[in-house]
């Protein structure tokens, strides 16, 4: 089954095909260096941006492959969340490729894309424990199939990702921050009472990082208000060992609160002793350690895309409609796009292979 994977939900335009599980090749424009003039993402340039690639990456990626558009057996593409109109880009040249080649469409979850693309460079086996932690979300799941993963925990507010680049933006980090704080972090000096671990006091799961972020706000403005360093900061050469305990500090704070709630959800699922972590803060080298830490302490493993997999791409799309795809799933052209801040409704429809 030759798959084809579409992402455009923020400020990555990117095309991937997968063959049985097998990725053949993929193709990538990065909107980075256009965002970071403005030090995040602006939703209609990252759209105008999926538009005016996203033709030139299809015929490249095709060629590359010697490939026709009557080869592909399914186009699938990221449906949400993310940001609408960079959606709408993807969706609406996705539906019109499958209709024009005749070939199965699939819209897939972006946040289960990110944690099935693990499924690249390691087994997967079913039922797991899901760990996104990304730009927009911090979310748990019990995975118990590729089409089936009940979220048992979710963002109220801020998620990580976002912490980690508010945080940076805050610090005078060059944007996207949260590389930076890492490699700042692994420098500095991590003082385990300096920062909150916010949201818990409770039994749930889900999770709150907005007072963290207040907390970090404040510490710089009464503490690091006079410390020089280039704004924007670029690399770690130039950070004061201040700034860099700061980020060591802030770094624990986030995976000690993430480690507790995983904690709490594999107590209350005892048959799980797999755990999937996915997700770009995934590639936070302390959240990784700690997190293969506490399966081994329990027997248990983990398994995590590689860094270049944590990122949004289109491996984990084209992937994962494989894995949906050959469950027999698909949808029809009426499939919605869906944004952030809303749920993703089980709409796909069942068709013999």
């Amino acid at each position: 089954m030759l798959c084809l994977g579409i992402e455009s939900s923020c400020d990555e335009t990117a095309l991937a095909v997968v063959r049985d599980g097998v990725l053949l090749d993929a193709v990538l424009a990065s909107q980075a260096d256009i965002h970071a003039l403005f030090g995040g993402v602006v939703p209609e340039l990252a759209s105008r941006e999926h538009y005016r690639y996203l033709g030139t990456l299809f015929d490249q990626l095709m060629q590359r492959l010697g490939l026709c558009p009557s080869d592909l057996d399914v186009v699938a593409v990221s449906r949400g969340p993310g940001l609408l109109g960079s959606l709408l880009v993807g969706v609406a040249f996705a539906k019109a490729l499958a209709l024009g080649c005749g070939a199965r469409f699939l819209g897939v979850n972006h946040l289960h894309a990110h944690l099935l693309a693990a499924g690249l460079e390691n087994e997967l086996r079913f039922p797991a424990l899901g760990l996104l932690v990304s730009g927009g979300h911090t979310h748990i799941y019990r995975m118990e199939s590729p089409s089936r993963c009940i979220v048992l925990g979710k963002t109220l507010d801020d998620a990580a990702g976002e912490a980690f680049d508010k945080v940076g933006k805050i610090l005078g980090l060059a944007y996207p921050g949260g590389k930076l704080m890492d490699a700042l972090a692994r420098q500095g000096r991590a003082d385990a009472r300096l920062f909150p671990r916010p949201y818990l006091d409770n039994d749930n799961l889900d999770f709150s990082f907005s007072g963290l972020k207040t907390a970090v706000t404040s510490y710089v403005h009464q503490v690091l208000p006079d410390q020089p360093w280039p704004h924007p900061l670029q690399d770690t050469e130039d950070a004061p060992q201040a700034l860099k305990d700061c980020c060591a500090s802030f770094n624990l704070a986030v995976v000690e609160t993430i480690a507790t709630k995983v904690e709490r959800a594999l107590a209350a699922n005892p048959d799980l002793d797999l755990l999937i972590m996915a997700g770009g803060v995934a590639a936070n080298s302390l959240l990784r350690e700690r997190m293969a830490q506490l399966m081994d302490k329990r027997g248990g493993h983990t398994i995590m895309p590689g860094r270049a997999l944590c990122t949004d791409n289109a491996a984990m799309v084209a992937y994962a409609s494989w894995l949906i795809a050959r469950e027999g799933w698909q949808h029809d052209l009426r499939m919605e796009t869906i944004p952030r801040g809303k749920a993703i409704p089980d709409d796909m429809v069942f068709r013999e292979l």
